[in-house]
């Protein structure tokens, strides 16, 4: 008999991965039920990620989006899914264990299945503990590996890892391979090294197409033994996202697999309204250089995600440092020159902050940490001069374990500006704080919302949730939105 495949759609993850923003409530009500028409999907990615956030950012309430945009999946029997990143619960910094508590409970309300909780460090402490809030919640714990390639991240710390995982209750495990650098061979060993100690746990590959690789790892990790594959679909697949539904379907088909078919009247459907959402506003925000892949980013590993950000950064320093050299009389570099410097700091740098994995948000402080010192060097500084206080909790240790072992002269310089090192359990610096987010709901009159949502809701994004309710949040985004179109 033939293994099946099953397909995960990343709607939303589709979206950020190309852009600033996600469709709107009434957007997703509309393409709901042609996806669900596709009749090929077995499970569905609605929420969790920067979704909430991004909901608040342009004036509108994630709980209702999430509700809205769960309820048909549920009655169609599509299992759906929410990322969410561990110790730092759906934001970019750690959050208290009440309110990572509390998310759970919630999501599961509004109709979420599946937790897939990933730790940017991979410490299994910060993912053990999601796996017990999931279960308590009433969720199915999907524990994820984040994926990256280098001397300690070997075949064995990833069989490892997740016979931890698993032995701590995870229900699946996710190789989440956010960047696109995981080699097919070297992951499909790691899948068949897992499927040997747990035969009936299941296992989905997440993989982005920016460096090339992922048609080739889908094909690898099903042979080993994968149970579900998320794909994207046009207009928003390859490049900095995900491979193509259809390629995937056709290629796993031909090998032997069995896969849905898919209702091409369906596909074309809801083709056609991403495309309008495109065009309605949130084209606006994507980078034209996200839906490009690019190979160059396999030696640096970063997300392909980050290009759009990556981009505005060294345009915007560009310009300083060529000023600069003009003023030095000195060669100006071009904007080529500048990413490869760059890219060619990440991989240096890398391995002496202890090989963090590349994913969010810490591929974001290796970059920003990369950036600094290659202008730094470029005007003529000093390599390590510039070091951000979220990037110094990263090198101390208060997020989790590094997987690899700080260079003497980065452990040097941190007793030299005279720093600490944390060896405690990451989330003990975060006490417990719902009380006091009560307290200021009561105090403005703010209704906690159905199973406490809004009160989890400004307890996870409490500046956004603010400005939120008094309109700012909408009345910036329109003034963007307009400013953007007229040019």
């Amino acid at each position: 008999m033939r293994k099946k495949i099953g397909f995960s759609l990343l709607y939303r993850d589709m979206w950020q991965s190309s852009g600033k923003y996600v469709p709107r409530k009434d957007q997703l009500e509309r393409v709901a039920p042609p996806i669900i028409d596709m009749g090929c999907f077995d499970r569905i990615e609605t929420n969790g990620g920067g979704f909430e956030q991004i909901n608040l950012l342009f004036g509108e309430n994630p709980n209702q989006a999430v509700r809205a945009w769960t309820k048909p999946f549920n009655e169609a029997g599509i299992q759906t899914h929410m990322l969410e990143r561990a110790l730092n619960g759906i934001r970019m910094s750690p959050v208290p264990a009440d309110v990572r508590k509390l998310m759970f409970k919630v999501k599961k309300k509004q109709g979420t299945d599946i937790a897939r909780s990933f730790d940017g460090l991979n410490d299994p402490r910060n993912i053990i503990d999601s796996i017990n809030y999931a279960k308590a919640g009433g969720m199915i714990s999907q524990a994820a590996m984040s994926l990256t390639y280098s001397e300690v991240h070997t075949v064995d710390y990833y069989i490892d890892l997740a016979d931890q995982l698993i032995k701590a209750g995870a229900d699946e495990i996710c190789l989440k391979d956010m960047a696109g650098i995981a080699r097919p061979a070297w992951l499909g060993k790691i899948v068949k090294g897992i499927r040997k100690k747990h035969k009936d746990v299941p296992i989905e590959y997440h993989g982005h197409s920016g460096p090339g690789f992922s048609v080739a790892t889908v094909l690898e990790v099903a042979r080993a033994g994968v149970d579900y594959v998320d794909v994207a679909m046009e207009p928003l697949s390859w490049g900095t996202g995900h491979a193509d539904l259809l390629t995937i379907q056709a290629m796993l088909k031909d090998d032997g697999f069995e896969v849905s078919d898919v209702n091409m009247n369906a596909y074309m459907e809801v083709r056609k309204l991403t495309q309008e959402f495109i065009d309605d506003f949130l084209g606006y925000y994507i980078n034209p250089r996200n839906r490009l892949m690019n190979s160059l980013l396999i030696g640096p590993g970063l997300p392909g995600g980050m290009m759009g950000s990556l981009m505005a950064d060294l345009e915007n320093n560009l310009a300083s440092i060529n000023k600069w050299k003009k003023k030095h009389n000195k060669p100006e570099l071009t904007q080529d020159e500048l990413l490869i410097k760059l890219f060619e700091e990440v991989e240096f740098i890398w391995p002496k902050l202890g090989y963090p994995p590349l994913v969010t948000p810490f591929s974001q402080y290796v970059k920003n940490l990369a950036l600094m010192n290659v202008i730094q060097l470029e005007k003529g500084g000093k390599r390590w001069s510039m070091i951000a206080d979220n990037i110094w909790d990263m090198i101390l240790g208060k997020s989790g374990r590094l997987p690899g072992k700080l260079a003497p002269e980065i452990i040097e310089l941190a007793e030299k500006e005279g720093k600490e090192f944390f060896t405690g359990h990451p989330q003990e610096p975060y006490p417990d704080a719902l009380d006091d987010f009560r307290k200021e709901m009561d105090e403005n009159g703010w209704d906690y919302g159905q199973d406490d949502e809004e009160l989890m809701e400004l307890a996870m994004h409490p500046e956004q949730y603010r400005n939120y309710k008094s309109g700012k949040a909408k009345e910036a985004f329109e003034a963007d939105l307009k400013e953007k179109r007229i040019d």
